[in-house]
């Protein structure tokens, strides 16, 4: 199949057709901290800066507060009216790590139960993903089986050659859009080997490695080793915000505001590095802070792919270079011990049947 290919000074004039029939939201900083946000249109000044955003493109489909529903108490009882966000958008942008989070929680959303409010944003929304070609420091996505240049999970896939970006068309979506793009041209074959050469650096680039190999049995293994666990959790300041922008974190907590007689309900992300989450009417089950580093690490790398045969971490980095005392998951993963120590079940059976 041979790619498309589009000159970088007339993106703005593709986005501005696009913005027509969608709402676009590209990489901003204009609150001071870089997310997915509407596009103004006309900065496309992006590209210029743009490596990852802090808040990751999750927030498009499980926002940090969403309205659910409101609701009115009368003579004949509740009265509700959902909240519905029908609107068809477009993410512009999108990197390859943060793409592959959004397939991984998508199993979350579309289960056993199917979110209305997920699933409504889900099925309107195109993923145009753009290659990385600088990743941080603190990447390790190729060690989670993520390539910063794969195209797998987004409609399109835009590729820096230059002054130009190679556009490789993924899906039916991302074909439709592209059909009426005028400013979109058919690459030639000196296009489509300036794009491989690319790809095929950029994953040299990724320099830190985790083995994930056995990692599930290694963490079962060690599950009561508290001394261990109490280690790996002394730094941990329970912040919340290696889990609150980690691109596949889904946990959220719910509440209602009310005056008088009626009332709206929200969700709101939460998160296991809290004191108070899971919290329950006579007890919490994970007071100690430690509890909660381990069930941090063991559901994303143990419980998680029990449950969907994927481990619920693409390797972003985020919960590293974000962290204020430089906790270092790779660190931890690196130092799981291949067999549980002897002498060390110290955890009670309550305490095994709070594994989730």
């Amino acid at each position: 199949m041979t790619n498309k290919k589009i000159s970088k000074k007339d993106i703005g004039k593709l986005l501005e057709g696009w913005s027509r029939e969608f709402t676009v939201f590209v990489p901003s900083k204009d609150r001071g901290v870089t997310e997915m946000a509407k596009w103004d249109g006309k900065d496309t000044g992006f590209f210029e800066w743009y490596r990852n955003t802090v808040i990751p493109a999750k927030s498009s489909f499980l926002p940090a507060m969403e309205k659910m529903f409101s609701f009115q108490k009368d003579t004949d009882g509740y009265h509700l009216e959902l909240s519905q966000d029908q609107q068809k958008r477009i993410l512009f942008g999108i990197r390859p790590c943060d793409a592959r989070a959004i397939a991984i929680i998508d199993n979350v959303f579309t289960d056993s139960y199917e979110d209305p409010y997920y699933v409504s944003k889900r099925k309107n929304t195109v993923l145009i993903g753009l290659n990385c070609t600088n990743p941080y420091d603190s990447c390790f996505c190729t060690s989670l089986g993520v390539k910063p240049t794969q195209s797998v999970d987004v409609d399109l896939m835009l590729t820096d050659i230059g002054d130009e970006f190679s556009v490789e068309e993924i899906t039916d979506k991302g074909k439709e859009l592209l059909a009426a793009a005028s400013v979109v041209k058919k690459a030639t074959k000196a296009d489509d080997a300036k794009a491989k050469t690319v790809t095929a650096a950029v994953s040299g680039m990724v320099k830190r490695k985790v083995d994930t190999k056995d990692i599930a049995k290694k963490l079962q293994a060690c599950f009561s080793d508290k001394d261990y666990w109490e280690k790996v959790a002394a730094n941990c300041v329970s912040c919340g915000i290696c889990t609150l922008l980690c691109p596949t974190c889904y946990c959220f907590d719910i509440c209602d505001e009310l005056s008088k007689k009626q009332g709206t309900r929200y969700r709101r992300w939460d998160s296991c590095g809290f004191s108070i989450y899971t919290r329950m009417p006579m007890e919490n089950p994970r007071e100690e802070k430690w509890r909660r580093v381990r069930q941090k690490v063991c559901h994303k790398y143990e419980f998680y792919p029990m449950n969907f045969d994927v481990i619920a971490c693409t390797g972003c980095g985020r919960c590293i270079r974000l962290c204020p005392v430089n906790w270092d998951i790779i660190q931890i993963l690196s130092s799981v011990p291949a067999e549980q120590p002897a002498k060390k079940k110290v955890v009670s059976e309550k305490d095994v049947s709070y594994r989730y």
